[in-house]
């Protein structure tokens, strides 16, 4: 007696599906220069906020999470990718490229948001010298919402320029979304 054949379409398990190249060849692509933009302009949100001295802990505690966590996420993805050791490891790399940007787009979008919450809450205070004298006094306006923050100058800049960055990482982000989308549906 004869055994039944397999079928190979049952017992065959399929291999790694990546449409990016691997090695050097991924940063000729948009989607490999687009993970080194995510990469350098969020270590500049992670730096600017840190340098601000985190003068509101519970937001920009959060920016600095998605910050940082999206930094060493996106540099060890883009290793796998410059090594070629995503070849090796048997997984739907285009599924997860697509999920993993899909997860930094909204939690940094949150983190824009809260930047920018932060930023804009400053303008309710300025010191002001009193005249004929060596002291100076705070005056404070009545704030404009529910958050209120005292940022000297140079805070208020390095914020302004932590927000701009959240936004432009946030797109990166998004368009790296939607060009894994294209991949995996491919």
């Amino acid at each position: 007696m004869s055994e039944p054949a397999t079928n190979p379409a049952v017992t065959a398990v399929p291999g790694p599906t990546l449409s990016l190249p691997l090695g050097l060849e991924v940063l000729r692509t948009s989607s490999g220069a687009l993970v080194c933009l995510e990469i350098l302009f969020g270590g500049l949100v992670w730096i600017l906020v840190a340098s601000s001295n985190v003068p509101v802990p519970l937001l920009q505690g959060w920016v600095m999470f998605v910050s940082v966590t999206t930094f060493f996420l996106s540099s060890a993805y883009l290793t796998l990718l410059l090594t070629g050791l995503a070849d090796r490891i048997d997984t739907d790399w285009n599924f997860l490229d697509m999920v993993y940007h899909f997860t930094a787009l909204l939690f940094y979008f949150a983190a824009f948001v809260l930047e920018a919450a932060t930023t804009a809450a400053n303008g309710g205070a300025h010191i002001n010298p009193l005249p004929n004298s060596t002291e100076a006094v705070m005056c404070i306006t009545y704030p404009r919402g529910n958050i209120f923050t005292v940022l000297s100058g140079t805070q208020y800049s390095i914020n302004v320029a932590a927000t701009v960055f959240a936004f432009v990482v946030t797109i990166c982000y998004g368009c790296s979304m939607v060009m894994g989308i294209k991949r995996w549906r491919m």
